[in-house]
């Protein structure tokens, strides 16, 4: 009897601090302005706290609450929408918010090539065939982007193909999504969407190169080259913050890694930090994400 009203007493002290622990998060879910329909896989971030979160397939997504200030703004940024910040703040409603986001105008380009001109395939990026020793790991809403760098000035055309080199460990199956930026950043990082479109992709296996056809997309190349980037995202019900995975082990594909430059060309984006660009070398030679593309030369 003592044992059980223990248990009880416990329990009515537990559910103030549950109590306090659902006000400690923002929850909500992001929707087109006009539409109303849910955006799968947007970035959600606290500008100054510097954490993050990603909304699944539904548009849903929890955060926790900002600790090193009362106050922050919640910043997001999803494909093909402006991006939109939302005051955070006491006394402002956080929980169940509906944050609606408006669509970017995109004019897609066709690029004009004369009767006269010949057009080939140019191979950009990783040639080997061989992966390097190591495997790249993502959570939900991060991201690795290689720079396929046009490296011989040739006149180029449209983006045909891109490929991603999927490790046989992991869960090569995961679903994952297709960046490609221009090098219009800070210190030339990724920065403008080249692809405006949500290309969610899955390979059928891994131990070998996996490849997206983007032809319908019609997406005109950059003269100096573009970023190719995988973006790790939320399969299924779930959806994750970067606050409450101290212990998460990453999940999904295993991008792999190449040794082929001496230059590095790897750039890695975190939920609520940005984009970072990665500097490990072995023997004289950076460590690159094992990724290529195929794009129309004009000749």
């Amino acid at each position: 009897m003592f044992q059980r009203l223990l248990t009880l007493l416990c329990l009515l002290l537990a559910l103030p601090l549950l109590s306090v622990a659902q006000d400690a998060k923002i929850t909500g879910r992001i929707v087109d302005e006009k539409t109303k329909e849910p955006i799968p896989f947007a970035s959600i971030g606290l500008k100054e706290e510097q954490t993050g979160a990603l909304t699944n397939e539904y548009g849903f997504f929890q955060m926790a609450m900002p600790q090193k200030n009362p106050q922050d703004s919640l910043m997001v940024v999803a494909l093909g929408y402006k991006r939109k910040s939302v005051l955070v703040k006491p006394g402002i409603k956080v929980q169940d918010m509906i944050v609606e986001v408006t669509k970017l105008a995109v004019e897609l380009k066709n690029v004009q090539v004369t009767s006269s001109a010949k057009i080939k395939n140019l191979d950009l990026g990783s040639r080997s065939s061989t992966p390097g020793e190591g495997m790249i790991q993502g959570m939900p809403g991060s991201q690795y982007a290689f720079f396929v760098k046009n490296e011989k000035a040739k006149t180029l055309g449209n983006v045909r193909t891109v490929s991603f080199y999927i490790g046989e460990n992991g869960f090569p199956r995961e679903p994952f999504r297709v960046r490609l930026y221009k090098a219009d950043g800070n210190y030339n990082s990724p920065n403008t969407d080249l692809l405006t479109e949500n290309i969610v992709v899955s390979a059928p296996k891994g131990g070998e190169w996996y490849t997206i056809d983007l032809t319908e997309y019609n997406i005109e190349a950059p003269k100096e080259g573009f970023f190719v980037a995988m973006e790790w995202i939320v399969s299924g019900d779930n959806f994750y913050s970067v606050n409450f995975m101290d212990n998460y082990t990453p999940y999904g594909q295993i991008l792999k890694p190449t040794f082929e430059y001496k230059e590095a060309l790897t750039w890695n984006y975190t939920m609520g930090r940005g984009w970072s660009l990665i500097t490990l070398a072995n023997d004289g030679k950076r460590y690159n994400a094992m990724i290529r593309a195929e794009v129309d030369q004009i000749k």
